[in-house]
């Protein structure tokens, strides 16, 4: 797989973007939001539907096997896809109303001026991605990405994990080859040798380990990833859905649905695994079991306690270049909904 086509290309099309923004103003995201006073718990109206993008179909999954789906009111459609980024463009569209995110698309939508509160966020013990090496490289710290050619993946998580990744260890992109790819380029950049290092989640980073085992796959040692920031999952909708009376009441029950589904995941180990490891992503049950244990517990933290942890992210991504100007956090954010994950704990 040659770069030099590829990197070209994402090259021209972050120089497009990051001049895009610059000419739309920075909106606030969420008129009003700040006060955290939460709407009034409202019926939602007979015919009320949601679009909710999926990414490998997990988030349907869960639903559907922790039994909460069966107490949403409204239609849900489940739209796949894979990254972030191509995510922002559904919303961009119209074509979506709701979304669970890594915790770079709302910075990369409130850049561009895209109106797309998060309304819930999940937290976890655990970080989101792992550093894959690939086969024949050795990597024993964070230090030792120096000079090395690694995935970069404008607005995804993967994003600022890299950025963090390299702060840690004292160097900046300058020490460094960032190689521009999509998300769903990654698994296969790293199996192929094009990369040095790439930021993998589950199931792709336990796969590719499992299947270059015979030719020395490996990764940076998970002592030298937990110095990385643990992992933060956002839900967030369009400003469209939430200033419709109904759809708001219907994201109000799917926050509440998406908190009981992810909680019955971790107290039900083996049926989340069989429901999605084994017969959605073909895994062996051993392997599922491994993943979910890698991927820690949840936690569903108030918003307000996450604007200081976003307003971190947003200056790391601002510092290495990737932001026409530093963002305010706490315009990212719809509080409305932080009573539904509390009641959840």
């Amino acid at each position: 797989m040659s770069t030099k086509g590829p990197a070209a290309k994402m090259m021209f099309q972050r120089r497009g973007f990051l001049t895009w923004c610059l000419l739309l103003p920075v909106v606030t995201m969420a008129s009003g939001a700040a006060s955290g006073q939460s709407v009034p718990q409202a019926r939602v109206p007979s015919g009320t539907k949601l679009v909710v993008a999926d990414q490998n179909q997990v988030l349907q999954t869960l639903l559907r096997a922790s039994g909460a789906q069966k107490n949403l009111s409204s239609t849900i459609a489940y739209a796949n896809f894979l990254g972030g980024p191509a995510i922002l463009e559904a919303f961009r569209a119209g074509a979506l109303d709701l979304a669970t995110v890594g915790n770079t698309p709302p910075i990369q939508a409130h850049a561009a001026g895209e109106q797309i509160p998060i309304v819930a966020a999940r937290t976890s013990s655990e970080t989101d991605y792992f550093l894959a090496v690939r086969a024949g490289l050795k990597i024993e710290s964070l230090e030792q990405l120096r000079g090395k050619s690694i995935a970069y993946g404008e607005g995804t998580g993967r994003q600022p994990f890299v950025l963090n990744a390299l702060k840690l260890a004292g160097l900046t992109r300058k020490d460094v080859r960032l190689v521009p790819l999509r998300a769903g380029d990654f698994p296969d950049a790293i199996r192929s040798g094009q990369v040095d290092v790439a930021a993998l989640n589950e199931p792709h980073f336990s796969r590719y380990l499992a299947d270059f085992a015979d030719r020395g796959a490996s990764s940076v040692p998970k002592a030298q990833n937990d110095r990385l920031p643990k992992s933060l999952t956002y839900l967030y909708a369009s400003k469209k859905a939430l200033d419709d009376p109904a759809k708001a009441a219907a994201i109000r029950e799917f926050v509440a649905a998406w908190v009981e589904a992810s909680r019955w995941s971790n107290k039900n180990i083996d049926a989340w695994v069989e429901a999605y490891y084994v017969k959605q992503q073909n895994l062996k049950p051993a392997d599922g079991r491994k993943i979910v244990e890698s991927e820690g517990v949840y936690e569903f933290p108030s918003l307000v306690s996450l604007i200081p942890r976003q307003q971190s992210l947003i200056d790391v991504i601002f510092e290495a270049g990737d932001l026409p100007k530093r963002l305010d956090a706490r315009e990212e954010f719809d509080l409305r909904f932080d009573d539904v994950a509390a009641k959840g704990h």
